[in-house]
């Protein structure tokens, strides 16, 4: 009974918050900005209606806190032309294979935007 309930416990424990990065690398020769995606509570990073601007060529390292296990898909689209777009795209509704991680506590993802 006690290993029942203590299976149980660890079963619906909430997830804890964990710290990672994403790196950005821009290999483009237009700046582009880009939002980061969870798949699983609908969180949008930066949020609030704003978005990470990396200039052309340029790299970026963006720090975010998620849920440890969350899948976090990037969309990216050249800045001023969102037609123009890379990822999971601006309104999130793009497919892609290769665009998702997990979030893991104390990791970097890297992003590549390719010309």
């Amino acid at each position: 009974m006690i290993r029942a309930l203590l299976a149980a416990l660890l079963l619906t424990s909430p997830a804890f918050a964990a710290d990672m990065s994403v790196f950005v690398r821009n290999k483009r020769s237009d700046g582009v900005a880009l939002e980061l995606f969870s798949r699983d509570s609908g969180k949008v990073w930066p949020g609030d209606g704003k978005v990470y601007l990396i200039r052309p060529k340029a790299r970026k390292s963006v720090p975010i806190s998620c849920d440890n296990g969350e899948r976090i898909c990037w969309g990216a689209w050249v800045v001023g032309d969102d037609q123009v777009s890379a990822g999971v795209g601006p309104d999130n509704d793009q497919p892609c294979d290769t665009c998702c991680f997990i979030c893991t506590e104390h990791s970097t993802e890297t992003v590549d935007l390719a010309e």
